[in-house]
């Protein structure tokens, strides 16, 4: 067995020693051997995150609701009025939020395992049907099927939403599960909406928004716990297109977007104290852009800082550059987010430091906006 190194390392000499060609070794390890919390539910165990050793059981958000668990709880109370929401998830049901959706509705709920472009080619097919799918799978592991979502889903112009968990950093899984790269992978596409809530509740909203909304979908909001801000009741729909203005200023325009929403409003605090008064919006969509929101206060101010955590090729950053050039609004624009390379293993606050897009990364930057 896998978790036997010394049985594995016999059985691997006498591979060697009596082979004398091809051999396969069928390992068979029982997953958290040696812990009975990560024996009886391996499922739980499977990602890295705080747990006490004691109990087994995962460390909670401080009394705020998760972003995954905000999604299955909405998921739930929507689907109780719509009886054509499904549920669809790639082999992570407990870590997308949707452990009560299976229970409550397991007719809706659809786990089709590590299979994450069937998820999507399934959810067309439910959407050709009259149902209102949502595939909640990973961030990065929605990258895998991105031809099912632009072949089966937006060419088509279906009626699916894409919950993209986990999008941004995610902290000790490191570079394979960063999710740095859905915004500039999914901006590009015709039909699809795509959106960022700044915190639990915009969550909510957002998921009755798609389910509601006509054509394909995507909402991409982080790991880990939320705000705590109070939770509104989720049937309210948003706007397509259409930010909402958090402060005025007159000095530059803060364009932070998903998560980055609460450090800018503070960067925004700090900068007053430097007597820089900033406008801050919470664009709420990348796609498509509210321009007329953006581009007035773009106007007004005369300078703009775009946050984002993600990619800077391509991203948030990258539409409202090219929304200003197409608007001939020629002011100086600074973008934070991660530049070209894999981003390494390391807890999100201190990997959001490195990039510059905490809130004292958001002050440099504006600070340095200021200059020009």
């Amino acid at each position: 067995p896998g978790h036997n190194v010394e049985d594995l390392i016999t059985t691997l000499e006498n591979v060697k020693k009596h082979s004398h060609g091809p051999v396969l070794v069928h390992v068979l390890t029982t997953k958290g051997k040696g812990y009975k919390p990560a024996e009886t539910n391996p499922g739980d165990y499977h990602g890295v995150g705080p747990f006490d050793i004691a109990t087994g059981k995962a460390k909670s958000c401080k009394g705020n609701i998760s972003y995954p668990k905000a999604l299955g709880n909405t998921l739930c109370t929507l689907a109780k009025k719509n009886k054509r929401i499904t549920a669809i998830t790639a082999a992570m049901p407990a870590g997308t939020g949707l452990i009560d959706f299976s229970k409550q509705f397991p007719d809706r709920f659809f786990d089709v395992g590590i299979a994450e472009q069937h998820a999507v080619t399934f959810a067309a097919g439910q959407a050709l049907e009259g149902m209102r799918p949502v595939v909640a799978v990973y961030s990065t592991f929605m990258q895998r099927a991105l031809d099912q979502v632009i072949h089966d889903v937006c060419i088509p112009d279906l009626p699916v939403t894409l919950a993209l968990d986990r999008g941004g950093v995610v902290g000790d899984d490191g570079p394979t599960h960063h999710g740095v790269f859905d915004l500039s992978l999914f901006r590009c596409i015709p039909n699809l909406v795509l959106m960022a809530p700044k915190d639990e509740n915009e969550l909510q909203h957002m998921l009755y928004t798609a389910i509601n909304h006509r054509g394909p979908v995507a909402i991409r909001y982080p790991r880990g716990c939320g705000i705590g801000v109070e939770l509104e009741h989720p049937e309210k729909a948003l706007a397509i297109a259409k930010g909402e203005l958090l402060r005025e200023g007159e000095d530059l325009l803060l364009l932070p977007i998903g998560n980055r929403v609460y450090p800018a409003l503070e960067a925004a605090q700090g900068l007053e104290k430097l007597g820089i008064n900033a406008a801050v919006i919470n664009p709420r969509f990348i796609k498509p852009l509210d321009n007329e929101l953006i581009s007035h206060w773009a106007r007004k101010t005369g300078r703009v800082v775009t946050v984002e955590d993600n990619m800077k090729k391509g991203g948030f950053g990258s539409a409202v550059l090219q929304m200003l050039a197409e608007l001939h609004i020629n002011i100086p624009v600074r973008l934070l987010g991660y530049g070209n390379t894999f981003i390494e293993q390391g807890p999100q606050e201190i990997l959001w430091k490195d990039a510059g897009i905490d809130t004292a990364g958001i002050i440099n930057g504006a600070l340095e906006v200021m200059k020009q």
